[in-house]
């Protein structure tokens, strides 16, 4: 007599990859944030345990989006052959036109979590760990300038620049997010001029820079 089949399947589990797609979609399509994970799982015919084996709350979901933007953002960096002999100038450049076009890639996503809050300050929360990736980064684009340094009164304040480089990236953001222009052409223009100057002026020579930066922002606020 044949022995009757286990009919029963293994629900598949879902990877950290695929939760951050569903969640991304599902803020898109309904247009808010799911209220529960609960319901989140249980839509997507998973269970709580199975969310939570990648992610303690949405909040850690949310966080690391901005995350995977970064990292992806830094991988293809690193793959590229022509960014093996760049100095931390062109890498940070490199950096940012990538890291844009991927936010660009999901441009609807990104000004929906970063618009919808009145208050500010609860919109900025998701950015907390991108603040940590961005300093990190910088931190290691001057740790390389440095090395070639002799003499310490050349070498540039890791500290100082990390910040400064978060602040960059904030401002690029706010511009980015109220640019029009086809292809998102001005926030090429406005990555590239903030590079420079930032970089000038830490090699103690911002003067052209700083003006042609100002010149830049004041056009584009009174056009």
């Amino acid at each position: 007599m044949a022995k009757k089949q286990n009919t029963t399947t293994k629900k598949k589990s879902i990877s950290k990859t695929n939760w951050i797609s569903k969640y991304m979609d599902y803020v898109l399509e309904h247009e808010k944030h799911p209220k529960t994970v609960y319901k989140f799982t249980k839509e997507n015919k998973a269970k709580e345990e199975d969310f939570y084996k990648h992610f303690g709350s949405f909040q850690a979901l949310r966080e690391e989006i901005w995350h995977q933007f970064h990292q992806k953002s830094i991988d293809l960096l690193e793959k590229s052959p022509e960014t093996a002999n760049f100095g931390s100038r062109e890498k940070l450049l490199t950096f940012y036109f990538t890291f844009f076009e991927m936010l660009s890639l999901n441009r609807s996503y990104v000004l929906f979590v970063l618009q919808e809050e009145k208050d500010k300050l609860k919109s900025l929360a998701q950015l907390k760990g991108l603040r940590k990736d961005i300093k990190n980064f910088a931190k290691t684009l001057i740790q390389e300038d440095n090395e070639e340094k002799q003499t310490k009164i050349l070498q540039k304040n890791e500290s100082i620049f990390s910040e400064a480089t978060w602040v960059q990236t904030m401002f690029l953001l706010k511009f980015w997010m109220d640019d029009s222009s086809a292809e998102f052409e001005k926030t090429d223009v406005a990555i590239e001029k903030s590079v420079n100057t930032v970089f000038d002026v830490f090699d103690n020579t911002p003067l052209d820079r700083v003006l042609d930066l100002g010149k830049f922002l004041y056009k584009e606020r009174m056009a």
